[in-house]
């Protein structure tokens, strides 16, 4: 709702002075960069379409961890520079021909410049450089990584018109579903794209508990972030950070407490500490404790525990998800976070505190949290 522009009439002997200024300027200007960017995203909307299919794409990045802000989609590019220049690159074209894909398959406008379709394209191509047993800088594989990208919007669509009848995400399913298909297609053995080999557990670990190392449990913290983009470095996790806390502190919050349970849960099942340090059960608790967290629910005391509840469960399905798709030679990636964050998602409760966000008004937490309060407010006002 606009407001009326209200007149000041200044004395011309007067000195004037800008009404902006000092500190009272620097919150606004910090708004603009903060949250998803929409003022942003409205400027771009008359500008050349090259400068909106940037914008589209570094938000398509970002969006990995629920956040649409062109800057993040920035801070996690140099992040993934710093952790491996050919992963990020990878990603980057993972990325941009996901993107391109949807927009010839007209796709909705809106969902393509929040990144929606971009997203999953991203994880499919530095995965696959991840995975790849050829190492670094074997250009042939940016064929089948812009090849596997281009079905990302396929997965997207196909499952995006099943999910709706419930208004839940398709998360990254189609990241799952395609890296899953490519893995299992090529496999170790193959001569021309060879992926890493996965194998089952198959003696017991060796834990020495005295041997457990509170500067590396510490680092594992940022690295549990890191590896929701398949980076083990702390350092990059600690850029990934900045760029969720750019958007929303909140979600900061709950990815670093996601992460923290996941090391929790594993040290409860005495866990190898290689596997607890490189970060490996922080990803998928830290995704399920944002998107529980305010992301697809409202923040509330009653929804924040339920985040956590949801991390642990994540924590301990994704080690038992690991198991049974090593058997198959596959790495269980994603799948313990859409599976159980979707299952928490499908909750009924008669509670009005656990408040599921109507699909088409997420944006991040502070602002659904806005949202919510705005319509119990409603709901008192007019019970009928």
């Amino acid at each position: 709702m606009e407001e009326s522009p209200t007149v000041v009439k200044v004395d011309r002997g007067d000195t004037q002075v800008s009404p902006c200024r000092g500190r009272r300027c620097f919150p606004k200007a910090l708004g603009y960069v903060t949250g998803d960017m929409r003022e942003f995203a409205n400027w771009l909307k008359d500008k050349p379409p090259v400068l909106q299919f940037i914008d589209w794409v570094l938000r398509g990045i970002s969006q990995v961890m629920f956040v649409s802000n062109p800057i993040s989609g920035i801070l996690i590019l140099v992040g993934l520079l710093v952790q491996n220049p050919w992963w990020a690159l990878n990603g980057y074209v993972g990325t941009v021909v996901s993107t391109l894909t949807a927009v010839l398959l007209s796709q909705d406008r809106s969902a393509i410049a929040a990144g929606l379709h971009g997203y999953n394209a991203t994880l499919v191509g530095i995965l696959m450089a991840v995975f790849s047993a050829k190492g670094d800088y074997f250009w042939w594989l940016l064929l089948p990584v812009s090849a596997m990208s281009m079905t990302c919007p396929l997965f997207s669509s196909a499952l995006n018109s099943i999910f709706c009848k419930w208004d839940i995400p398709v998360f990254t399913l189609p990241f799952n579903m395609a890296l899953s298909m490519y893995l299992s297609a090529t496999g170790h053995y193959n001569p021309f794209f060879p992926n890493k080999l996965f194998t089952p557990v198959s003696s017991v670990a060796n834990v020495t508990w005295p041997d457990l190392n509170a500067l590396q449990l510490l680092k594992s913290l940022p690295a549990g972030i890191g590896q929701i983009y398949g980076c083990d470095s702390p350092w990059t996790g600690g850029i990934f950070l900045c760029a969720i806390l750019l958007s929303s502190p909140l979600m900061c919050l709950h990815a670093t407490i996601g992460s923290l349970l996941g090391i929790v849960a594993a040290l409860s099942l005495s866990a190898p500490f290689e596997d607890v340090y490189f970060g490996l059960w922080g990803f998928n608790s830290s995704l399920a404790c944002i998107a529980i967290g305010g992301m697809f629910m409202a923040l509330t005391w009653q929804t924040h525990l339920l985040a956590l509840a949801c991390a642990l469960f994540t924590a301990y399905l994704g080690i038992s998800m690991t198991h049974l798709m090593a058997v198959v030679g596959l790495p269980s990636c994603t799948w313990p976070f859409c599976l159980a964050t979707l299952l928490f998602l499908l909750l009924t409760t008669k509670n009005p505190n656990i408040y599921k966000m109507p699909l088409n008004k997420v944006t991040y937490p502070e602002e659904n949290r806005i949202f919510y309060l705005q319509a119990k407010k409603r709901m008192v006002e007019s019970p009928l």
